[in-house]
């Protein structure tokens, strides 16, 4: 298929990752930069032969993929895929690829970073020190020991398995629940739970899930009041899987000591929330994969989801999609 395709990207392009490309296409347009219209990006995709992209850019729903008759496969710079309708894309063979293994690193690091912030009350230091009250002697409340301390993990994937690592290096006792257990998890780093057992045994609880269908909204007004009295909660995934004002009312009631999220629904979260009011959250920008290395890592994946697709391929990295019925 070399000199043929068409390659549309709304996520930068390196030079490098263009050079590659060139391999399968003789077309490659970068609109990242162009924010534009709905209509307007449905004419530049009408004759797409492949799309690199990201989820919190555009929504691949039924109504934009109508237009991209000539698609092939769509690239997310992401792991997550939430953004794109796979039952439209296995209705028309549109294949979908992702960027698993590579985030796990640097995510697992902002979900340590978030355990620590808000466990420490770094935060809170902070601005006791901002506010010269340090010269008149310690800050109370204390913040809480993370050692002996049980961390429960919310899917038990690449990322969640790199953030067990480093909880465990913290002297935390991990516990875990996933769609199955993992045979290939050794039980004395890491024990599996039900979701019940997660919520009640777990003094911090990360969320390192994907968003599905059935994970959206898992940790609603039900799941907050089944935790511990005083735990802490940190969210790297995805902002569907909260309910966000259930969410609220458990820290502004007390029952939940902290909350840190890197992600929100709806992100970004408007500066007008009541969760903004609160002292015992921390908010950061989706931040996660935030470094050059991982960032080039994952085009340079997306780039050979791309081109394996195009020259008829199995892609490295293929997202599973629903047999359509």
């Amino acid at each position: 298929m070399a000199g043929k395709a068409r390659i549309v990207a709304t996520w930068p392009l390196t030079p490098h990752a263009v050079e590659r490309l060139r391999d399968v296409a003789d077309t490659i347009e970068d609109v990242s930069g162009d924010n534009l219209p709905k209509d307007e990006l449905a004419k530049r995709l009408e004759t797409a032969d492949a799309i690199i992209t990201f989820p919190l850019a555009i929504r691949f729903d039924k109504e934009l993929l109508a237009h991209c008759k000539n698609l092939k496969v769509i690239a997310t710079v992401s792991v997550g895929y939430d953004n794109i309708d796979l039952g439209v894309c296995a209705e028309r063979g549109v294949k979908v690829g992702n960027t698993p293994g590579v985030i796990a690193p640097d995510t697992a690091d902002i979900g340590m970073a978030l355990i620590l912030v808000t466990m420490r009350r770094v935060v809170a230091g902070l601005d006791f020190v901002r506010a010269g009250k340090f010269e008149r002697g310690e800050m109370a409340p204390y913040g809480n020991a993370l050692n002996r301390k049980s961390l429960g993990i919310f899917g038990m994937g690449g990322v969640g398995a790199a953030l067990g690592q480093r909880g465990r290096a913290a002297g935390m006792k991990i516990i875990y629940h996933n769609r199955s257990k993992r045979s290939d998890v050794d039980p004395s780093e890491a024990t599996y739970v039900s979701f019940d057992d997660l919520l009640a045994q777990s003094d911090v609880i990360a969320v390192t899930a994907p968003l599905t269908p059935e994970t959206r909204g898992a940790f609603n007004k039900a799941a907050f009041a089944k935790m511990k009295r005083g735990a802490y909660f940190v969210n790297i995934a995805r902002g569907g899987l909260v309910e966000t004002d259930a969410l609220y009312d458990a820290l502004k009631s007390g029952h939940l000591a902290y909350a840190g999220l890197d992600v929100t629904d709806p992100e970004p979260l408007p500066l007008s929330h009541p969760l903004y009011t609160l002292d015992n959250v921390v908010v950061i920008p989706h931040i996660g994969t935030q470094t050059p290395e991982t960032r080039d890592e994952m085009l340079e994946l997306a780039v050979s989801n791309v081109i394996a697709a195009l020259r008829g391929e199995p892609l490295p990295a293929a997202v599973r999609l629903p047999v359509p019925t």
